[in-house]
Formats: C-alpha cells, sequence, structure tokens
C-alpha cells in the first residue's frame, strides 16, 4: 500500500514537472495545461494498475480521452528533452525505471 502511494506521488511529481515546462515555453496555453495537470492526476490517482507499473508511458491501457493524450504526447515530446536540463536526477531516474520496465514486459 506505501509503495502504490509512493508511485502515485513520483508520477504526479513527473507528469506536474512537465505540463510545468510545455506550459512555461507555451504562455497562451495556461488554463488547459492546468486542466491537462488536473486531468492527469485524476487518472494516476484512480488507475488499478499502479501495483504493476511505473509510469503511465509505460501502460498497456490509455485511460485518457483521445484529446487529452494527443495533448499529453505532445507535452511529453516537448517537455522530455528539457526535463535534463530542469531536473537532471529525476529524469535520468525516470528513463532508467523506463528503460528497466519496458525490458521487464510490464
Amino acid at each position: 500500500m506505501k509503495d502504490n502511494f509512493y508511485k502515485r506521488k513520483k508520477e504526479k511529481e513527473v507528469v506536474g514537472l512537465m505540463i510545468d515546462i510545455y506550459a512555461k515555453g507555451h504562455k497562451g496555453l495556461k488554463e488547459e495545461c492546468r486542466e491537462l495537470k488536473e486531468y492527469a492526476f485524476k487518472r494516476v490517482d484512480l488507475c488499478p494498475f499502479m501495483e504493476t507499473k511505473t509510469f503511465c508511458s509505460n501502460c498497456k491501457v490509455h485511460c485518457y480521452e483521445k484529446d487529452k493524450r494527443i495533448m499529453i504526447k505532445e507535452v511529453m515530446r516537448y517537455s522530455g528533452p528539457r526535463m535534463l536540463l530542469h531536473h537532471p536526477l529525476l529524469a535520468i531516474r525516470h528513463l532508467i525505471e523506463s528503460k528497466k520496465e519496458k525490458r521487464n514486459g510490464n
């Protein structure tokens, strides 16, 4: 149970920071980014697979609505490389955990 709490907290931290980076680079989308962050946090809170996965990007079930999924992919493409500049340790840990999970077939 404690592990799920930690995983959810980390997932929210990573996605929240990525959305913040995107919002800072796209000033005209402030409201859309706020709504996307709220939506993403709700999805993390409701995830039934948290015990068996590390990050939403590695999940085989896509629970985001189509428009939100398109936007979060855009956010990640933009923010992913910038995470190395803004939050290098978090970005490297995320990359390592994601690769490890994909290698294990989860």
